[in-house]
């Protein structure tokens, strides 16, 4: 019997394996009826079922091995692209998922052959059938990534909007306490809450700036005319405070105005700053270089420290990235890896591009802005 009609005809007993070993996923099948234990899966094998009659070419079979058979625009969700969403809902976890797609390719096949004992199976059937489980179990684990993806930045969205609130609290009520000249412990007690305060304030806007990104609305943007000289001076006057021990040039020529956000290059400047204090020689200084022309306005940040390799420099402006400290701050103290990530978004943002170079003479990284984004 060919693999299409047998899969068919036994339908029923394909699915009380299915269910099952469905079953045997826990926690999150503790609770699930029968109905919600085999989701789809009928769908899903008369899909392949059907799959296994129409004629295709050795390329297209390769394709779909590889989970690459093509999609028709605007066709609603496949059953294993709706099974996925709903086994993600449910509490499954990936390797849960892709299991049920195993013990699917194993069951049929076990059955199918102890049926055709006394024939030989047929060998492009069994070929076909491992091409579609594959293409089934590639739509499911693509959008049960998405799923996932998805409710985590809901969550992260949710978390830095309830945030805020508290926060500023925190804030407000360290400055008043700053204010009362109570002596001093307690003054210094105020400090010590109010420099955390704007630490915990700068991760939570990196976080927020973040989840934007990953929810396709980019980095907000409020552009204005700007002297970014007056924007450079700012941010290296607070840096320096903030950093005492650390030696921090600034250098600007030419013509510095355009049509920015300020805050916005006031983070990315001060990202920058921050990642050379974190990363280059602590007896060196950090450079801070802007120059321009009619076009354009262009900057660097730049420190001595040990060359970077290739392979870190072309992911470096990933999210979540971050390398060895060569200073003594703490894992807690040097964030979450997302401070190049949300410069190259704040960059892009401006129409403007985002560069890194480094040697065993120093690491600089670059910044162009248009004057008029």
């Amino acid at each position: 019997m060919r693999l299409a009609d047998f899969i068919l005809r036994n339908i029923e007993p394909i699915l009380e394996e299915w269910e099952t070993f469905a079953a045997s996923l826990l926690p999150a099948a503790k609770d699930l009826d029968s109905m919600a234990l085999r989701d789809h899966a009928q769908q899903i094998l008369q899909a392949i079922a059907h799959d296994l009659t129409m004629p295709q070419t050795r390329d297209q079979q390769r394709q779909k091995s590889l989970g690459r058979a093509p999609q028709l625009s605007g066709a609603p969700e496949t059953a294993a692209q709706t099974h996925a969403v709903l086994r993600a809902r449910s509490g499954f976890n990936i390797n849960q998922l892709a299991a049920e797609y195993r013990a699917l390719r194993a069951s049929v096949l076990r059955l199918w052959m102890d049926q055709c004992e006394s024939v030989a199976p047929h060998l492009d059937d069994m070929i076909r059938f491992n091409e579609a489980i594959d293409q089934a179990l590639a739509e499911s684990v693509s959008f049960f990534s998405m799923q996932v993806e998805q409710a985590h930045n809901l969550l992260l969205g949710m978390l830095g909007h309830d945030m805020r609130s508290p926060l500023q609290t925190i804030r407000m009520t360290a400055s008043y306490l700053a204010a009362l000249n109570a002596g001093e412990a307690v003054s210094d007690a105020a400090a010590r809450l109010i420099r955390s305060g704007a630490r915990m304030q700068t991760l939570l806007d990196d976080l927020c700036d973040f989840n934007r990104t990953k929810l396709g609305l980019g980095v907000n943007i409020s552009p204005r005319d700007v002297d970014l000289a007056e924007v450079f001076v700012d941010v290296v006057d607070q840096l320096r405070a903030s950093h005492p021990g650390r030696q921090i040039d600034l250098e600007l020529t030419g013509k510095l105005q355009g049509y920015w956000d300020g805050q916005r290059l006031q983070q990315l400047l001060g990202n920058l700053v921050l990642n050379a204090i974190n990363y280059g020689a602590q007896d060196a200084p950090v450079r801070v270089v802007a120059s321009a022309d009619d076009d354009e306005v262009c900057f660097e940040v730049r420190n001595i420290g040990p060359a970077i390799d290739e392979e870190t420099l072309e992911r470096m402006f990933d999210p979540l990235q971050r390398g060895p400290c060569h200073t003594a701050v703490s894992d807690a103290q040097a964030g979450l890896g997302l401070g190049l990530y949300i410069a190259s978004e704040i960059a892009r943002a401006h129409r403007g591009s985002i560069y890194v170079r480094s040697d065993s003479t120093e690491t600089a990284f670059g910044v162009r802005l248009p004057r008029r984004p």
